[in-house]
């Protein structure tokens, strides 16, 4: 019947057992009212005590000994000082970090950086570039399946690299040889002769005039949606097609590889989840690096003693240890996300980039917590660490910022319509001190540049 209560299917007992727990809660909500109805009026009343206290101090313009300690004796005040002082602490501790980052900001930079150099010439994204350690020359690895080593005295492309069926991923010069060994999607790893005579090296010839080149690069400022295919000459270039000798076994795309210690031997990271170390004179496969349980990012060796690195999309970095007969090998665990990168620098330390928006730096004999976390604003592409120590850091959001291995900022390479990347910097590389050249950091991005900056300490804080 309309307006009668449902028939309940619950046993009596369960049913009056409910009624009561329910009057049990209806209760303890009542109590909690009536004391909320008190609080209330005693805030009310401080209130109007602290307001009226507040206009005699203005009427009589201050505070005598007697009136002074009445008034923060209060019971207000009290109460205050036990549950609010912390919360009064914090905006004022904010308020003093904005303030030193503000004032910090006005601070002159401990380096100064300036382009000088832009390498023109790929028609993809440049995934790698990378340094000779004898010679001042670049290499640069793209998606357009080529591989180029540049001059960086004139700038000009000296010799391309077209043995690949796929993108090119990584590049390294040998550390002593005339050989170059590059990483590509085609699942192989190939070493090539580059072998590039000092007067190509150092010529001056640039493959355009002054007055070419200041209308071109008007014409790439004015570029529109419909010209990004425009490419900018830069030839004339010898190329090369068939390499020395071709590293095969992976099972996926080849992502990393560099040279071991000796240059005799060179490891390779895939995204078939393994790394390989092979006898590069051979091309016979040593080792399999197996334990990362999802695809690897990128590979370093360091550069004098034998030991590798491995970076992995499982958040994890490894440290292979060949110096004795029985390898070892230890797990970094400290990022979020995918770790992009990682290298050595000069001394017992490895830098290591995520795409959890920071760079971590490492002690090897110490892995269970980092040195120093840089926090950026962008996933961290291929760092790089110079021979006194300074990161390059390049983002996502096209910026490149540099550190020293405390952690402590030091600059921004500039970026404006006509300085700097227009997408996200893929990797960079430092020149060697004993490279004369005028430029000493080279960084590559997915907008087919590859630039060449003059990075020196502030004169001015160093005198």
């Amino acid at each position: 019947m309309e307006g009668s209560d449902p028939v309940s299917i619950l046993p009596p007992a369960f049913r009056s057992r409910l009624y009561g727990l329910f009057n049990q809660i209806e209760r303890e909500f009542e109590a909690l009212y009536s004391e909320n109805l008190l609080l209330q009026e005693k805030v009310d009343s401080l209130s109007e005590r602290t307001d009226r206290d507040g206009i005699i101090i203005g009427e009589r313009g201050g505070l005598d000994q007697t009136d002074f300690d009445s008034f923060f004796t209060r019971n207000l005040l009290k109460q205050k000082s036990s549950t609010g002082s912390a919360q009064k602490m914090k905006p004022s501790h904010r308020l003093k970090a904005q303030t030193s980052r503000i004032v910090s900001s006005f601070k002159a930079p401990a380096i100064t950086c300036a382009l000088s150099r832009q390498f023109r010439g790929h028609r993809d994204g440049v995934w790698d570039v990378t340094t000779s350690k004898t010679f001042p020359l670049v290499g640069s690895a793209s998606a357009d399946g080529t591989a180029c080593i540049w001059s960086t005295e004139s700038s000009r492309c000296l010799l391309q690299y077209q043995g690949h069926k796929g993108s090119v991923n990584s590049m390294r010069f040998h550390p002593t040889k005339d050989l170059v060994m590059t990483a590509s999607g085609d699942q192989t790893c190939h070493l090539w002769q580059a072998a590039i005579s000092p007067e190509q090296m150092y010529s001056q010839q640039k493959g355009l005039s002054s007055e070419e080149e200041v209308e071109t690069s008007e014409r790439e400022d004015n570029l529109g949606p419909a010209d990004e295919d425009y490419t900018l000459p830069v030839g004339p270039w010898a190329t090369l097609r068939t390499p020395v000798c071709e590293l095969v076994g992976h099972t996926n795309a080849v992502i990393a590889a560099d040279w071991i210690a000796g240059g005799e031997q060179a490891v390779t990271a895939s995204w078939d989840r393994t790394a390989n170390i092979w006898d590069v004179t051979t091309g016979e496969l040593l080792h399999q690096l197996v334990g990362h349980d999802q695809e690897l990012t990128h590979t370093s060796a360091h550069p004098i003693q034998r030991l590798v690195v491995t970076a992995s999309k499982d958040t994890t970095f490894r440290l292979w240890d060949f110096r004795d007969p029985i390898h070892s090998v230890s797990v970094f665990q400290g990022h979020s996300e995918v770790v992009t990168c990682v290298t050595f620098t000069r001394e017992d330390k490895v830098v290591s980039g995520s795409d959890d928006r920071t760079a971590k730096v490492w002690d090897l004999r110490n892995m269970r917590s980092p040195l120093a976390s840089i926090r950026c604003d962008s996933p961290v592409n291929k760092v790089s660490v110079s021979p006194t120590n300074v990161i390059a850091v390049p983002l996502d959001n096209r910026n490149v910022l540099l550190f020293d291995l405390n952690g402590q900022r030091l600059a921004r390479l500039p970026r404006s319509n006509r300085t700097g990347h227009r997408r996200m910097v893929c990797a960079t590389a430092w020149s060697e001190e004993n490279i004369n050249t005028r430029c000493n950091l080279f960084t590559c991005g997915f907008d087919r540049m590859v630039y060449g900056w003059n990075v020196q300490p502030n004169k001015e804080l160093k005198d």
